[in-house]
């Protein structure tokens, strides 16, 4: 939503998709997954009595509003770029199979998983990592408002403090607010890489994904680094 309230911000939508193009310039296979909150959020909608799982429902079809935008932007500098969605929608969107999106990676284009995990009381994070270990990505990087993780919410706390490396284990522990539990048990259940970045910072994606120390990594002691 950019600067906005709400809704779908075309400047933003230029933005990221030349932010994603400098990072797919590099040859390196790339799949998006977009949340909704600024269109709907589901749970915001169930704490006022509406149904959890409809309201849910209703926020997956935001994102697939969003995917749609964001594809649009990206085939705009010529990037060939696939939506993906977890509920059934072929006018607008391919449904999501394991197998196809590895292919269109393959084929060097990009893929946007639509419509969260296609089941309701789900969020967005739990999604991406879901998505990230079907497709056997190397890391998944989570694009913020903010530098990184920390230790208090920056946004209201000044004494926040900035965390550059923690385990999966020490977030759950400390319910830092960086993404659902689901979501970080899942990773951690599995050793995915997570780096969260501050997605205003110009070329910040690009500089992630060549190993640059941007934002805060979530991984197992063992695993430092992005790349294998």
């Amino acid at each position: 939503m950019g600067d906005h309230p709400y809704g779908i911000s075309t400047d933003m939508l230029g933005y990221m998709a030349e932010e994603v193009k400098s990072a797919y310039d590099l040859g390196v296979e790339i799949a998006i997954v977009v949340g909704g909150g600024n269109i709907f959020r589901g749970m915001a909608a169930a704490s006022h009595g509406m149904d959890r799982a409809t309201a849910d429902y209703m926020g997956m079809l935001a994102t697939v509003m969003n995917s749609i935008a964001l594809q649009d932007a990206l085939e705009k500098t010529g990037i060939p770029t696939r939506v993906l969605s977890a509920i059934s929608i072929h006018q607008m969107a391919e449904p999501y199979i394991r197998r196809r999106a590895v292919r269109h990676l393959e084929k060097q284009r990009i893929v946007i998983f639509a419509a969260g995990t296609g089941s309701p009381y789900f969020t967005t994070d739990t999604a991406s990592v879901l998505r990230a270990e079907e497709i056997h990505a190397d890391v998944l990087l989570k694009a913020t408002k903010v530098d990184g993780v920390y230790d208090s919410d920056p946004v209201t706390t000044k004494s926040a403090r900035f965390i550059k490396e923690i385990s999966y284990m020490e977030v759950l522990e400390r319910r830092l607010n960086v993404m659902d539990l689901t979501a970080i048990s899942l990773a951690m259940d599995n050793g995915l890489l997570l780096n969260v970045f501050n997605l205003k910072g110009k070329g910040n994606i690009k500089r992630v994904i060549c190993g640059e120390d941007i934002g805060t990594r979530i991984y197992e002691p063992s695993k430092r680094s992005i790349t294998k």
